[in-house]
């Protein structure tokens, strides 16, 4: 159910989306600097960005 929450927030409020995806990247240990740099850039983009972060990556919202 979380997951289908943070997707529709992917699609439909993205900048906030976005905010918390950087948040959550830059907290992230188990990433190197340059992942980190890569997975930011990724989630920029409108929609698909964030929800590959969260299938691909592991990630979370919150």
């Amino acid at each position: 159910m979380k997951l289908l929450v943070e997707i529709l927030l992917a699609i439909f409020l993205h900048p906030l989306v976005w905010v918390l995806c950087v948040i959550n990247i830059v907290g992230r240990g188990d990433m190197s600097g340059v992942k980190k740099v890569l997975w930011i850039v990724i989630t920029f983009f409108w929609g698909i960005g964030p929800i590959l972060y969260l299938l691909l990556a592991d990630g979370s919202f919150w």
